[in-house]
């Protein structure tokens, strides 16, 4: 990922209702929320939900697809795996320790389907 991406995504997420839109997706999981019900959660007018979930698809943090007269919207979980890598990929300076309590977070949220093989992304940042 490129560091322009990254603070694409990171300022989608530095606005309150945002990230309150954002973190309503990341629970509903992959089937994710029609617009109507993402406004009626977020307890915000229709327009403003429209807009907020138009700065996070832009972002490439949700996706939408159309079924039958509404729109779903889901979190993108791969982009955002992307930007975590991202995030943390040189993290610690090689103290896990430091890290644990992510990598806790993440086993609990997101276990290894079985059979898959973990993998680390190859680096794509310029420095």
């Amino acid at each position: 990922m490129e560091p322009h991406d990254a603070v694409k995504r990171l300022s989608a997420l530095a606005q309150e209702a945002r990230l309150e839109v954002f973190r309503l997706l990341v629970k509903a999981g992959p089937q994710g929320l029609a617009a109507g019900a993402i406004a009626r959660a977020s307890k915000t007018a229709a327009n403003t939900t429209s807009a907020q979930l138009l700065v996070l698809s832009n972002a490439g943090l949700i996706k939408a697809r159309r079924d039958g007269r509404s729109i779903i919207y889901a979190v993108d979980f791969a982009a955002v795996a992307k930007l975590l890598v991202f995030l943390t990929e040189d993290c610690c300076g090689g103290r896990t320790e430091i890290c644990a309590p992510l990598a806790a977070v993440a086993a609990q949220c997101c276990p290894p389907s079985k059979g898959a093989r973990h993998e680390a992304p190859a680096r794509s940042r310029r420095r």
